[in-house]
């Protein structure tokens, strides 16, 4: 079976809302195709942190700056898939728009979904890995999917609870990826 995001290409109108398959349409198949379906996710926890620096009350200071930091990175995330997408000659898929739900409602509610938006991130990066055809490519990859972990484990140091719950990261298909962001991806 194909892995995380190579599997985008296939997995086609069961996408979430479709911004998915549209993606990977634009996208020009292969490398790109993983790299777009990536750049959506970077999207989503980039304008999740844009939101909860501006609506989530009741943070510490530590905490609001670790808020900044993180919309910072995943900033910095988009740019880079962006362009290596446009340098490899494919078309880098469109911000989608996002719906949060309650998930700035409380600092708890914000930091639990921020955990698992992360989470998300590292599993779908590693799916993906086995499938990414390019050394170079991988390599950006496989230091964003780094950050990503970095990211979960401070917002686990936040809550209070194990920075690092497993021996080994999990690698998730498409469907468990789709499964846990389709509920904020609007249009």
């Amino acid at each position: 079976m194909r892995s995380t995001l190579a599997a985008g290409a296939a997995y086609g109108a069961m996408s979430a809302t479709g911004l998915i398959s549209a993606a990977i349409a634009e996208s020009g198949g292969g490398d790109v195709d993983i790299l777009n379906f990536a750049l959506t996710l970077e999207y989503l926890e980039n304008e999740f942190y844009v939101q909860a620096a501006e609506r989530v009350k009741g943070l510490s200071s530590y905490e609001s700056d670790l808020t900044k930091l993180l919309r910072d990175d995943e900033a910095a995330h988009v740019d880079a898939l962006a362009a290596t997408i446009k340098d490899l000659g494919g078309k880098a898929a469109s911000k989608p728009t996002f719906d949060f739900g309650g998930a700035f409602g409380s600092r708890e509610s914000y930091l639990k979904t921020a955990n698992t938006l992360e989470d998300t991130g590292v599993s779908a990066y590693n799916g993906a890995a086995p499938a990414i055809e390019s050394t170079e490519v991988l390599a950006a990859a496989g230091s964003i999917v780094q950050i990503e972990a970095r990211h979960a484990a401070l917002i686990r140091l936040v809550r209070k609870v194990a920075p690092a719950p497993l021996v080994f990261d999990k690698a998730s298909e498409m469907e468990e990826v789709l499964a846990a962001i389709k509920p904020f991806i609007k249009a």
